[in-house]
């Protein structure tokens, strides 16, 4: 779509554009591979070993605590980061800060996560450090997300 200045208003950003490409690798790669869940799960850990040091520790961490809370989701990546997914369906992702270039990470829940709480709710957290009261507060989410994606 063109503006009458004509400035085209549909562009991406080139974040939103390596997205896109990753997601379609993502896709190329999982449907080639034999052992599909091990080449997702390791994609998903080279998608935390390669963010910068602050979001690769938040990241790292959140996923020691979805996996531990939830091992029956299945660690993958989505648009190029790191994702939990029941059934193939993403339940909940982690956002590094890098990635679109704000000033913090974000752990995000998809509609599989059924977080549903009246007539609005939260389902994605802005994290900038995590304490051992956000990691209770994770994992009772995680564990949540997880039973009603099951």
């Amino acid at each position: 779509m063109t503006t009458k200045s004509g400035k085209n208003t549909s562009q991406f950003t080139d974040e939103e554009r390596s997205a896109m490409q990753a997601r379609a690798s993502e896709v190329r790669t999982s449907s080639r591979a034999k052992d599909k869940a091990a080449a997702e799960a390791q994609a998903c850990l080279d998608a935390i070993a390669e963010m910068p040091d602050h979001d690769k520790e938040l990241a790292a961490r959140v996923h020691e605590l979805v996996t531990s809370a939830a091992p029956g989701l299945a660690p993958k990546t989505w648009y190029g980061m790191p994702a939990y997914a029941s059934d193939g369906k993403v339940v909940c992702y982690f956002k590094a800060a890098d990635k679109f270039k704000t000033r913090y990470a974000q752990l995000g829940f998809e509609q599989e996560a059924d977080l549903d709480d009246g007539s609005m709710w939260p389902v994605v957290w802005a994290i900038t450090e995590l304490s051992a009261a956000q990691e209770r507060e994770i994992t009772k989410i995680v564990k949540k997300a997880a039973r009603a994606a099951g």
